[in-house]
């Protein structure tokens, strides 16, 4: 369980954002619209757009749909 702030962001390929929102918040995580200082580490699919922009300009963690399906399974 984790109590991190994450936004998603682009297309993931092995599940829907809603999806990916449902298994986030199941284990703790706040799933936020917009990426901002107090952002975690955002999850980012195919043709991610603006919020991937604003979390590079931000220094926030960047993950992608890979890592962020581990990072579930180890959890």
């Amino acid at each position: 369980c984790f109590s991190e702030t994450v936004v998603l962001t682009g297309t993931l390929q092995t599940m829907s954002r809603d999806e990916a929102k449902e298994k986030l918040e199941a284990a703790g995580a706040k799933v936020a619209g917009s990426v901002s200082k107090k952002t975690n580490f955002v999850i980012a699919g195919a043709e991610a757009g603006s919020k991937l922009d604003k979390a590079n300009e931000l220094g926030v963690t960047v993950l992608d749909e890979m890592t962020f399906i581990a990072m579930m399974e180890n959890n």
